[in-house]
């Protein structure tokens, strides 16, 4: 046997010891029950996926709901016309409307989410 073809059993060899190792560090990941199982990976994966958007959604009706009370308030304070404190009054309870939506909805999305998940 030639230098080169030491060298690439020696490399052969690390690869597959690398492989090995792999499979052993996939054992302890989350998804680890599906290297053996014919479940599919791609549909857990996709139902994470529904789970983050639905918190971000949740985070955006907060975030807004946040700035409408905000903004009411801050209207309240510095207007001096009779029209802008009304407006500044509208903007604090569809503040909170908007907060009482979000984390209905986020409930009822969560609720749907996890029935689906527990089927499969």
């Amino acid at each position: 046997m030639n230098r080169y073809g030491a060298v690439f059993l020696t490399l052969y060899g690390l690869q597959i010891d690398n492989v090995r190792q792999k499979d052993n560090e996939m054992k302890d990941a989350p998804y680890s029950k599906y290297c053996a199982d014919n479940l599919i990976l791609r549909d857990d994966l996709a139902i994470d996926r529904t789970l983050l958007a639905n918190e971000r959604t949740l985070l955006s009706y907060l975030r807004f709901a946040v700035a409408l009370l905000i903004a009411g308030v801050s209207i309240i304070h510095f207007s001096n016309e009779g029209w802008f404190r009304v407006l500044g009054l509208v903007c604090i309870p569809t503040g909170i409307i908007t907060g009482i939506i979000g984390v209905a909805r986020y409930r009822r999305m969560n609720q749907s989410i996890v029935r689906i998940r527990n089927q499969s």
